[in-house]
């Protein structure tokens, strides 16, 4: 029988499945991909986090429709992305190497150049799905820095085990490591 965590993300109730990492640790898995509704409420409640910024910024994949749907609240016409993998229009940009819970291994985040004159001077948010160890967001605002931008806010819909006590970081609800 499978199990579920229940989680209530500021009014909006949902069953996360809970999952075994290769690691042993098993989490609560949230994913946006696919939810329209569920998105939709994350990235309204994710704006009012993070209003004051200038750009926002975050990591693929699970982040994109989260960024997407915070900058069009904030009336903000673009959004800045840092890709998995180096594409042909990314190679006069930048890079910072990462390491996150789920995926257990060295990854290397690159921002387009296009992104670097985007956040380059402004005040930037970084927002994404969820925060645990903190390895992406290390990632993500070495990428913020390099390009010459203000880390503002860092704000994730969940914050997972530890990270919840992080005086840094905004979140709208929290899951244990179980």
């Amino acid at each position: 029988m499978a199990e579920f965590y229940n989680i209530d993300i500021v009014g909006y109730k949902t069953d996360l499945p809970v999952l075994q990492l290769p690691s042993g640790v098993k989490i609560c898995f949230f994913n946006l991909h696919g939810d329209v509704e569920m998105t939709e409420h994350c990235g309204k409640e994710i704006a009012k986090l993070v209003k004051g910024c200038d750009v926002v910024i975050t990591a693929e994949s699970k982040g994109l429709q989260l960024a997407h749907v915070t900058a069009r609240e904030l009336g903000q016409a673009r959004y800045a992305v840092c890709r998995k993998s180096k594409k042909l229009y990314m190679q006069d940009g930048i890079e910072s190497k990462v390491t996150s819970i789920t995926t257990g291994y060295e990854q290397t985040l690159y921002l387009s150049k296009k992104d670097v004159d985007l956040i380059k001077g402004k005040k930037v948010a970084i927002v994404d799905d969820v925060i645990s160890t903190g390895g992406s967001l290390k990632g993500i605002e070495e990428i913020v820095k390099k390009a010459g931008g203000e880390v503002y806010k860092r704000a994730f819909v969940l914050a997972e085990g530890d990270a919840k006590d992080r005086p840094d970081v905004s979140y709208l609800a929290t899951i244990p490591i179980l």
